[in-house]
């Protein structure tokens, strides 16, 4: 199939549309959680359970999305996403039931997960059969943008939403785009080659490692519990996640098709250290966009909705600037950036107070959004040179994973440093902390030689 223009606006629009449901999803709830505990007559930190979920069953879903549809075909997989997320909206927005809503939050977070990694696994196929050796810029870049870049966009869209026609519409809203998203699929994504393999319950099981899976679940499941419970760890939950890890490693270094392949990741240190970056500076931009909003609005008294629209400009700029880093296919040069763009910006968080004017907070903010641009770009590009194409769904389903990590990990640390009181002194732990996790990131980048090789593949052949 060698086209001039393989990624035709009808191939990649339903590819686009399916990754902003994800980010969007993760982010809008927070502006209505408080409406949702009035209206339950229940307490917030009872609703929180409805941001635990979704993040929990994306972390699992991303991988396992990326798995299956290496072995049952993305098509299949997109569009069996986009059915879950409609079922999803449509029973969040007609119940009134806390637990039928965690429910909805869950087939949501399962249904937008296998979007990325789907989507990833079509265009590296449509890639190769068009020619192609070196990664599709444009592609990959417009993927991010609608993707990872769309969270922040998440708050003032939740918040216009729920200040206009109240909570249920950060449900329904995905109604109508789960259908437009579905019909594009249905049309415009060409039919998944035949399923190869035998089809019994015993074969598949084989096929996609379904022991594998199910360990990962739980491991992921313990390691979420532990930090979700900070400040008050349940040491138990770590302690499960510690011998369930180790439990799982050994059985994917045994099995025949590993839903984890642990001799690669431990073979190919490159596509680790991606992951291990990839977790530090989502730590630090997840704090940006929760534990400043937070403080914005304790120590500042704005509104979620101002605090939002505070925060969108880096959004926009991570837009920006994930365009021309993706078109180019730069991989070092973003990433010594990234790194260090989020030393610069955290060290304003530092000396951020309640008295600062909002235009030095605005500027901070823009920074990260430099952060966020040339992260979210140049580590996709990084993973797509480091992977066969046989295993770029699982594997970006993971880069996934990681980021949930991080985005969880930087919600511990804000609990942690806030659960008495928000202040200035709290911002300014959780900063020095942003400085250090960034300097490792920039060390690191630094010191990975085999950056400047991927960096000199991805950018010169052709």
């Amino acid at each position: 199939m060698r086209n001039s223009n393989p990624f035709s606006w009808r191939f990649v629009a339903p590819l686009y549309m399916g990754s902003t449901l994800n980010p969007i999803n993760s982010s809008m709830i927070a502006t209505a959680l408080v409406p949702i505990a009035a209206y339950m007559h229940v307490s917030v930190a009872q609703t929180t359970l409805l941001v635990t979920s979704l993040y929990l069953s994306s972390s699992i879903a991303q991988p396992t999305a990326g798995k299956l549809s290496e072995a049952f075909g993305p098509r299949r997989v997109f569009l069996a996403g986009i059915v879950l997320v409609l079922s999803g909206g449509l029973l969040g927005g007609m119940t009134g039931n806390l637990t039928v809503l965690i429910v909805s939050r869950i087939l949501i977070g399962i249904g937008t997960s296998t979007a990325y990694p789907s989507a990833m696994l079509l265009i590296r196929r449509r890639a190769e059969s068009a020619g192609m050796s070196k990664p599709p810029g444009n592609v990959l870049g417009s993927l991010q943008i609608a993707g990872v870049v769309t969270a922040a966009v998440g708050l003032p869209i939740g918040g216009l939403l729920v200040d206009a026609w109240g909570w249920r519409t950060t449900f329904l809203v995905n109604i109508p785009f789960a259908i437009v998203a579905f019909v594009m699929a249905a049309f415009w994504i060409p039919k998944d080659e035949p399923i190869e393999g035998g089809k019994t319950v015993r074969a598949i099981s084989a096929r996609i490692d379904i022991t594998g899976i199910i360990g990962f679940a739980v491991t992921i499941s313990a390691l979420m519990a532990f930090l979700f419970s900070l400040p008050e760890p349940a040491w138990i939950a770590f302690g499960v996640a510690c011998v369930l890890g180790i439990l799982l490693i050994c059985w994917e270094l045994r099995a025949k098709h590993p839903f984890i392949d642990v001799r690669m990741l431990a073979s190919n240190r490159a596509l680790s250290r991606t992951y291990a970056r990839f977790t530090l500076i989502t730590l630090c931009i997840y704090t940006v966009l929760y534990g400043v909003t937070e403080w914005i609005s304790a120590a500042r008294g704005a509104s979620a909705l101002e605090a939002g629209l505070l925060i969108l400009p880096m959004s926009v700029l991570s837009a920006l600037v994930v365009g021309p880093v993706s078109k180019r296919n730069l991989v070092l040069e973003p990433l010594i950036v990234c790194a260090g763009s989020a030393i610069l910006a955290s060290i304003g968080v530092f000396l951020l107070t309640t008295n600062t004017s909002i235009i030095w907070i605005l500027l901070i903010t823009l920074i990260f959004g430099v952060t966020m641009g040339t992260m979210a770009s140049s580590n996709q590009t990084a993973l797509y040179m480091q992977i066969t194409s046989d295993q770029i769904g699982t594997a970006s389903g993971l880069l996934r994973t990681f980021g949930y990590i991080g985005s969880i990990a930087s919600s511990a640390l804000i609990g942690i440093v806030f659960h008495t009181k928000v202040s200035d002194s709290g911002l300014h732990h959780i900063a020095v902390i942003m400085i250090a996790v960034s300097v490792i990131a920039l060390i690191m980048t630094i010191a990975d030689h085999q950056l400047k090789v991927i960096s000199k593949q991805a950018s010169t052949t052709s």
